[in-house]
Parts: structure tokens; C-alpha cells; sequence
């Protein structure tokens, strides 16, 4: 089931750090920092891809539809695809810190 879009999910999301770097009108940067408990929850975007890059740690993107587990370390870079669902969690012991690139229009689609 999913609900309606938000444009800051701020709220929802469980991260030690979020900091936005070169905000502009249909582009983001997002930097995050989890712990090892930390994750962002299920969701997708309607026209955006998430194109993560790991600084620090280790990260692991769950993904629906279909369903499969991408672990990245320091340096390295995935892309998950407009409409397709993920989760995102720590894969370490020690924080992940990571880049997000978003470009489109921004919007966050939780799911239960």
C-alpha cells in the first residue's frame, strides 16, 4: 500500500546526519550518515533515480520488482530507477556515510 507523496521526508526518516548540497530547482544532493541500527525506510520516487556514493562504510539497498540486495563500499556507486521501491540500511558496524543524486522533481512515496 502506498501513500501520498511527500516533498521533505525529514521526518521519517531514521539517519544520524542529513545535509543538502547544491539544492537547485529539479536537482539534489543529499548527504547522509546512519548508524548501525539506522535505515531509511521503504519508498520510491515517482520520476527521480537515486544515484548513491559511498564515502565512508559500508551500505546495502534492498530493492522490490524486482527483488534484489546491493551491498556498496567506500568509492563505489549504484543507481536505483525511478518507480522501483528500496530500503536503505547500514551493512557495517560502523556509520555509512553516503551522497544521494537526485535530479527531477522530487518526491518521496513511502511504503507499509
Amino acid at each position: 500500500m502506498k501513500t501520498e507523496p511527500i516533498k521533505n521526508p525529514s521526518a521519517l526518516l531514521e539517519v544520524e546526519r542529513l545535509v543538502y548540497h547544491a539544492e537547485r530547482p529539479g536537482f539534489q544532493i543529499a548527504e547522509l550518515q546512519l548508524s548501525s541500527s539506522q535505515k531509511v525506510p521503504w519508498h520510491f520516487h515517482t520520476a527521480v533515480q537515486d544515484t548513491f556514493y559511498v564515502l565512508q562504510g559500508h551500505l546495502r539497498i534492498f530493492m522490490r520488482d524486482p527483488k534484489e540486495d546491493i551491498y556498496l563500499a567506500p568509492g563505489e556507486t549504484y543507481a536505483v530507477v525511478p518507480r522501483r521501491p528500496h530500503l536503505v540500511t547500514n551493512a557495517g558496524e560502523e556509520s555509512v556515510v553516503f551522497l544521494v543524486l537526485q535530479a527531477g522533481e522530487y518526491d518521496f512515496i513511502p511504503l507499509t
